[in-house]
């Protein structure tokens, strides 16, 4: 098995594969990998690209495949991607034309057994659609899409499945209508297929007034702190009464987005509330949780999910006839009543017993696409002749597609308009139409185009980027005391040339200033956005061009551990101390307090990132800024 990411995320690859990795900084990812490649930032989709022409030059794709369940056929992406060599991407991306070519084959000989994917690293810029359409691209070249160590994935979204944890009844209607602010027609994909990709922007669509806002409510985010542009236009904002008239703020702790709440609503912890969910199935088969209470919330702190049913209860009968139920827990159990014909007892008390269920009577979600239909699920249909997709009337009218007709057998099929994985895209090209970006998007096939911000820096500007340390989750656990005293120190990681370039050594003190970006949506395009001071990590370990500061710590609102600061805990209106024992670690032991010569929490520098929603699809750009630095 072959392994090719983009991203930052923990992968197992003890079972023999091979790993290959792309990054502009030496993660911990990174250091597992047999080879990590440093490309220019921005550049992945490119890479993606040179591998698939060097695999389709050398004969080594899946032809078969293509010319079945692909929109683009083996010719036609032949003739499309010859454009895309592995000498064009040296030029781009940095990474030898001899290397790419080499990874491309042993990836193509791997298959199916091999696997290229991306997380956040290579999506969160200008161009990062693209990038990740590219990368995802290599696993239909090869055929792996759905195989046994190759690209697979489950029914989208993963689900709790109906029949077996049906909701109560009865249950609300879909909304009529979304505001200006849920669908703006500025990034038409944003919510195609994923929902509220645009969020970031949410604070200056408040401050434009695009919708009126009468109440916000918001549930443990850290909007000031790491959000772009947190301390000013989202500070702004929250603080401005006319623009957000009232503000009612559910967390576990009084975090910064509480302080400018105009009401506390304090959480329940993990450890002291219901759960019912799912995540990312790896397993490829349907499952489901339960999370039970161990201790009993503290005080008036409450789950927010029963504050929300007692909400609903109280706006009136026909908010209230659709939470027939008297809290989470009964919520709950009514959703595992159905369960107890499965499992031969009580469907609650089986999930309290066994905290997961899964049908293992289903098969794993191998091949997908090429399942076929039951009798019942082509029952009425109909056929289309040029296209074989089939077609069921819809019951508000029209026709929706149900599957594909694939050696005259109807199949599950890809959920795309032409229930085949999408090499080309129609609504891409249209969005792009619609918003101006026809250069940049030319033919809804995922073409490469370099990111403004970075191609156009000047002089010595560099190029800054965000990183997640894997002992925290985001910026969100740095109240924890042990996890803060594994990692609290937040240093600027620079390269060791550009270090020696401005005389800064590890240790040093450097000024970094953020401009805003010229291009879609932005305003004052090269105008000074922010600074601040962080202490520098020389390494060899980063791009030249690229600064890297973690977004995990530097959050000054979450308590002694969060700011290192030993002392007695402050009193808080928002909470009865009384009941909370004194913690002696938090009083005398927290060593890293810059007071006693210590390291102390660092910078968060999320809050002198600019607003930077990609095109179409308004994926925030966390690694497009444009900075530069000078040795206080």
């Amino acid at each position: 098995m072959t392994g090719v990411q983009t991203c930052a995320l923990p992968i197992c690859y003890d079972n023999g594969a091979k790993f290959v990795y792309f990054d502009v900084r030496l993660s911990n990812t990174a250091g597992r990998a047999d080879e990590w490649f440093c490309p220019n930032p921005g550049s992945d989709g490119a890479i993606a690209l040179a591998m698939g022409n060097a695999i389709i030059a050398a004969g080594k794709h899946d032809a078969k495949w293509l010319d079945t369940w692909s929109n683009v056929n083996a010719a036609e992406l032949k003739e499309w991607i010859a454009r895309y060599t592995p000498e064009w991407a040296e030029q781009v991306s940095g990474i030898k034309a001899a290397d790419i070519r080499r990874v491309a084959l042993e990836f193509a000989a791997a298959a199916p057994a091999a696997v290229a994917f991306t997380n956040r690293g290579s999506g969160a810029h200008y161009n990062g659609f693209n990038n990740d359409r590219a990368v995802i691209l290599l696993n239909a070249i090869v055929g792996s899409i759905g195989k046994p160590g190759g690209y697979c994935y489950t029914f989208e979204p993963t689900r709790v499945p109906p029949m077996v944890f049906p909701q109560p009844s009865p249950q609300p209607p879909a909304p009529k209508a979304t505001s200006a602010i849920e669908n703006p027609p500025e990034w038409p994909l944003a919510n195609k297929w994923q929902r509220m990709k645009v969020g970031q922007i949410v604070y200056q669509f408040i401050k434009e007034q695009r919708h009126k806002i009468q109440v916000l409510i918001s549930y443990t985010v850290a909007s000031p702190q790491t959000w772009p542009e947190g301390r000013s236009l989202t500070v702004d904002v929250l603080s401005d009464e006319k623009l957000i008239p009232f503000h009612a703020c559910s967390d576990i702790v009084y975090s910064e987005q509480a302080h400018w709440a105009d009401m506390i609503l304090p959480d329940a912890s993990y450890t002291e509330r219901w759960g019912f969910d799912t995540r990312n199935n790896m397993e490829l088969r349907d499952y489901v949780t339960l999370r039970q209470p161990i201790v009993q919330p503290p005080g008036e702190c409450k789950s927010f999910i029963d504050t929300l049913i007692d909400v609903a209860k109280r706006i009136g009968p026909d908010t209230a006839k659709y939470f027939q139920f008297k809290d989470h827990e009964d919520w709950i159990r009514q959703r595992c009543s159905a369960l107890t014909k499965r499992v031969k007892e009580d469907g609650f008390e089986y999930m309290k017993a066994h905290g997961v269920w899964q049908d293992m009577s289903k098969p794993k979600y191998y091949d997908l696409y090429n399942w076929d239909l039951k009798p019942e699920e082509v029952s009425g249909t109909r056929v289309d002749d040029t296209t074989q997709i089939i077609y069921r009337k819809a019951a508000t009218g029209g026709e929706s597609p149900v599957g594909i007709m694939i050696e005259g057998k109807p199949k599950r099929g890809f959920i795309t308009p032409s229930r085949k994985f999408s090499v080309y895209h129609p609504d891409i090209e249209a969005a792009a139409k619609q918003t101006g970006f026809t250069e940049d998007f030319q033919s809804g096939m995922p073409d490469y185009f370099p990111v403004p911000s970075i191609a156009n820096m000047k002089g010595d500007q560099l190029h800054l980027i965000t990183f997640k340390w894997n002992v925290h989750t985001q910026g969100r656990t740095q109240s924890q005391k042990y996890l803060s005293e594994i990692v609290h120190h937040n240093p600027m990681w620079i390269n060791t040339e550009t270090a020696a370039r401005h005389g800064i050594r590890s240790g040093d003190l450097v000024e970094i200033t953020t401009y805003r970006p010229y291009g879609h949506m932005m305003k004052n395009g090269g105008q000074v956005l922010g600074r601040a001071v962080i202490p520098a990590h020389v390494t060899e370990g980063i791009h030249p061009r690229v600064l890297a500061v973690s977004n995990t710590l530097g959050n000054p609102w979450h308590g002694r551990a969060a700011n290192a600061r030993n002392g007695p805990k402050q009193s808080l209106n928002a909470w009865d101390d009384s009941i909370i024992a004194e913690d002696q670690d938090l009083m005398e032991d927290i060593w890293w307090d810059e007071r006693n010569g210590g390291t102390g929490a660092g910078y968060n520098v999320n809050g002198i990132l600019p607003i930077q929603p990609a095109p179409l699809v308004g994926m925030q750009g966390w690694y497009d800024t444009v900075c530069s630095i000078r040795k206080v």
